[in-house]
């Protein structure tokens, strides 16, 4: 997928207004209009066009494609970063209309389904009617060992809007969050009365704030279940050992059947995630890795050398008689 440049697709800068963004959008689609344009390019050239406008002239959508920052050139290879889009408070708009099926990949992999502009928002604004505001959506990362315990935890949001000249800035709030015990990526947590202000003396909406997981050094996770990889020596994991391992409740001991090979997948029930009302708790998986200790030493070279001759094993024994039988 190639990275689309926006700005410069419309040929405005990086800091243009949202006046001087209207502006060139109209003359461009004056000029590749496929009704009225003989360039040959034109039809190509007018859907690039609604894309970048229909990014650049919202706030919300424009601070969001800022946010991958100007590094990436237009037409370079570009996957979107994991969480590109965290800290971010959207009104949860539907793109005013727009169908996102009908724009590029790229469009679609940054305001597509599961997106937070793709929420709609429960508001309507009125001139006379008492109506509540909108609901407001935003991504959080929190760490892995929040969810395992619960508890309170402050986060930083950022909501963009446009100052008196059109241009984007960005309005911070802190708030203190409960972390509910054992929630997993991609559940919400509701805060009533965070959203939008209402109208003409109307409740506020609320803010739901989707969690997702920041990488952790040791697991990762699938659901409520988490996957610890465990190093263990050649001696380990041929004669059985009893190794210390981490979980998030804390280290246990766990037995290494003898005989184990590198990939084997051992069990600790209930020491995932836990459990909330009617779900149960996630198991660990421990995945063991077998590790060979360098041959740096003569003494090391030497005990290789016999292992090499006592032990007279074989590992690719099937490749080679798959080999031969071809």
């Amino acid at each position: 997928m190639e990275f689309k440049d926006y700005y410069q697709i419309l040929g405005v800068s990086r800091d243009a207004t949202q006046d001087e963004i209207k502006r060139a959008y109209r003359k461009l689609a004056r000029r590749y209009h496929p009704d009225v344009s003989k360039e040959q390019d034109a039809e190509t050239r007018f859907k690039e066009v609604n894309e970048a406008y229909e990014v650049l002239k919202d706030p919300e959508k424009r601070a969001a494609y800022d946010q991958l920052g100007a590094q990436w050139r237009a037409g370079q290879e570009f996957r979107p970063p994991p969480d590109w889009d965290a800290g971010f408070e959207f009104t949860g708009g539907d793109f005013t209309g727009a169908d996102a099926s009908r724009f590029s990949d790229f469009f679609e992999s940054l305001f597509g389904r599961g997106s937070p502009f793709t929420h709609t928002g429960t508001g309507r604004r009125g001139h006379r009617m008492r109506m509540r505001g909108e609901d407001h959506h935003a991504k959080i990362l929190i760490r892995l060992e929040d969810a395992y315990h619960g508890g309170q935890r402050s986060i930083s949001l950022r909501h963009p809007e446009l100052d008196q000249r059109g241009a984007v800035v960005y309005r911070q709030r802190n708030l203190n969050v409960q972390i509910p015990k054992g929630i997993t990526a991609g559940q919400q947590i509701r805060l009533a009365g965070q959203g939008g202000a209402g109208v003409n003396g109307g409740p506020n909406g609320d803010l739901y704030l989707e969690v997702e997981f920041e990488a952790h050094p040791l697991f990762t996770v699938d659901g409520r279940d988490v996957t610890l990889s465990l190093p263990v020596t050649p001696w380990e994991a041929a004669l059985g050992a009893r190794i210390e391992v981490p979980t998030l409740g804390g280290p246990v001991d766990l037995k290494i059947p003898p005989g184990s090979q590198t990939d084997r997948k051992l069990r600790l029930r209930g020491r995932g995630l836990p459990g909330r009302g009617r779900q149960a708790a996630g198991d660990q998986y421990v995945v063991i890795k077998i590790m060979t200790p360098p041959a740096r030493s003569e003494t090391a070279r030497s005990l290789y050398q016999r292992m090499a001759r006592e032990l007279a094993w074989n590992p690719r024994q099937r490749l080679e008689q798959y080999s031969g039988a071809a």
